[in-house]
């Protein structure tokens, strides 16, 4: 059966299943401060939007800010059809200096610069970065139904969430995406992406090729020989086969890839167009 090559964000948001994650685009290390190729990002990003992303994740705290910008000065004036998604929730004051903050004033903070940041009058999609343990998670996800009811953004995610936390949050206030780590060889949220596909739910895996934002260049970790071996046989590369495993894996699933190449972008765009059959589903 052919996958399906888009999906609907809260059921008004029509967006390609093969989207783009910006936070590579930032400095180095711990993605902190501006992108060091700043123009080589803009041609990046524009490339993206040539070979039809039209979804790009990004996040205040990469940079902090710098992320943001770089994604507006590339893009602004946006194409009608393009939704980014940011999230709000970290404070990042140095390299290696950062802490949570999912209380509402601190979370309206977020939302106000990052509409700033991107030249917007509404986010589309606005996620909770990570769960605050010393803010209760009802404070933070009103706090985020209060900026949608005023129009700052549209939808409502969450990101590094348990199921049973986002079981919770569905009860207050419609949550439209779910972001954790997850690729073919990192399952354990298994169970995470089965409700979210029943819910409809947008479910954004990070780490889609086995990368690690707190690992720098961990390595796919599921037998590479299945993933070359399939690769080999179709005349693909193994990311490819990876990517296209996550889009076969659930309807739902919306993969953003992150690189700074653009070959890589053109590679992992094409992966869009694998069909796996059936092939690396253990």
């Amino acid at each position: 059966m052919a996958v399906s090559k888009t999906f609907t964000i809260g059921n008004d948001r029509h967006v390609r299943r093969l989207g783009y994650g910006a936070m590579r685009l930032t400095g180095q290390p711990a993605n902190f401060g501006p992108y060091a190729d700043w123009e080589g990002g803009k041609k990046l990003l524009r490339r993206a939007v040539d070979l039809g992303v039209n979804f790009i994740d990004t996040a205040r705290a990469y940079g902090p800010g710098w992320n943001e910008r770089l994604i507006a000065d590339a893009l602004y004036p946006y194409p009608p059809d393009l939704v980014i998604a940011t999230k709000g929730g970290i404070v990042k004051k140095s390299a290696t200096e950062r802490h949570l903050d999912g209380t509402p004033a601190g979370l309206r903070q977020d939302c106000e610069e990052s509409l700033r940041n991107l030249r917007l009058d509404q986010i589309e999609l606005y996620q909770l970065h990570w769960v605050d343990p010393n803010t209760p998670l009802e404070e933070s996800v009103s706090a985020l139904a209060k900026l949608r009811e005023e129009g700052k953004i549209r939808h409502i995610g969450l990101c590094n969430v348990t199921l049973d936390q986002l079981r919770f949050a569905v009860h207050l206030v419609p949550i439209t995406s779910a972001q954790n780590r997850y690729n073919c060889s990192d399952r354990k949220d298994d169970a995470i992406v089965d409700y979210c596909a029943g819910e409809r739910i947008a479910f954004l895996p990070y780490g889609p090729l086995g990368g690690d934002p707190f690992k720098p260049g961990s390595p796919l970790a599921r037998s590479e020989g299945d993933l070359a071996e399939i690769a080999a046989r179709r005349q693909v590369t193994a990311a490819q086969v990876a990517l296209a495993w996550l889009l076969g894996r659930a309807p739902n699933i919306i993969a953003i890839p992150g690189t700074t190449s653009i070959a890589h972008l053109e590679e992992n765009v094409a992966a869009a167009n694998l069909q796996l059959n059936g092939a690396l589903t253990g």
